[in-house]
């Protein structure tokens, strides 16, 4: 069973919410990644995202846009972020999803990437850019090799969309809670309790929600009626502004703690 079904199982039966979250691969060097991401581990996370670095992320707003800039700077590629994921299996076996836009997937080639990932131990793939519809090949090869494809679900979905996206969708659904780009925001909008339950009218997989959250009051009215709380540029801009601060995977560690608390009713 896929590291990220296994952990999903695991907090349906002590009946939490998943808390996953997000990081900028290589942000700012790989080797600082790492110690982040046992960071998180070591606060609670249940699942991390790897965020690809991308020269367009478009789906990203300004403060994941400037993560991914500053790994671009240290020439960081899909390559090294799957060779990184194979050092970190030394370390964790936490379920890692990359978070990536199609085109270095497409340079690396479908069939390659997917071997690669899984031979690294790359649990899912969200490729934020590529529909269900142009993905079939990507999608078995990654299935072939044990790696969840992951899709995102937005609130303009028509009930159509939702029913495409949710049977190409494995690992979770991510639901985006609002319009736009990534970023920190002050609500949650009212209307994402009862998108998560007209999703689930078409899926069994677990949706966990993301976009905006950065809160633990936000965390924790969203684990109240999603199976995953997604946070990402609120703890990309600790990073951020931190640096290479030695001191700060520590504290990077320590406000996802605030969040894991909130997520899981503690």
């Amino acid at each position: 069973m896929n590291r990220i079904d296994s952990r999903f199982q695991e907090l349906a039966q002590a009946g939490k919410t998943a808390f996953i979250p997000y990081i900028t691969a290589g942000d700012p060097t790989l080797d600082v990644t790492m110690e982040v991401v046992l960071a998180l581990e070591k606060a609670g996370a249940d699942i991390i995202e790897l965020g690809v670095p991308f020269s367009d992320p478009i789906a990203d707003g300004v403060v994941n846009q400037e993560a991914a800039q500053r790994a671009l700077l240290h020439h960081v590629t899909l390559h090294d972020v799957v060779a990184m994921v194979s050092k970190l299996r030394e370390k964790t076996a936490i379920p890692l999803v990359l978070f990536t836009y199609y085109n270095p997937v497409l340079a690396y080639g479908h069939e390659a990437f997917a071997r690669d990932a899984a031979g690294a131990g790359v649990d899912g793939v969200l490729c934020v850019d590529l529909p269900p519809e142009e993905s079939r090949d990507y999608r078995r090869l990654l299935h072939d090799f044990g790696i969840a494809t992951i899709y995102l679900i937005a609130p303009t979905s028509t009930e159509e969309r939702i029913r495409i996206i949710a049977e190409a969708s494995t690992g979770f659904i991510y639901y985006v809670s609002r319009t736009g780009v990534t970023g920190v925001r002050q609500d949650i909008e009212s209307s994402v309790g009862d998108m998560v339950q007209a999703i689930k009218r078409y899926s069994d997989t677990p949706i966990a929600v993301g976009f905006g959250i950065s809160t633990p009051e936000q965390a924790r009215e969203v684990a109240g009626y999603a199976d995953g709380v997604i946070v990402g540029s609120a703890i990309v801009r600790q990073i951020g502004e931190q640096g290479a601060d030695p001191s700060m995977p520590g504290a990077v560690g320590a406000f996802a703690k605030t969040l894991v608390d909130a997520t899981k009713g503690l």
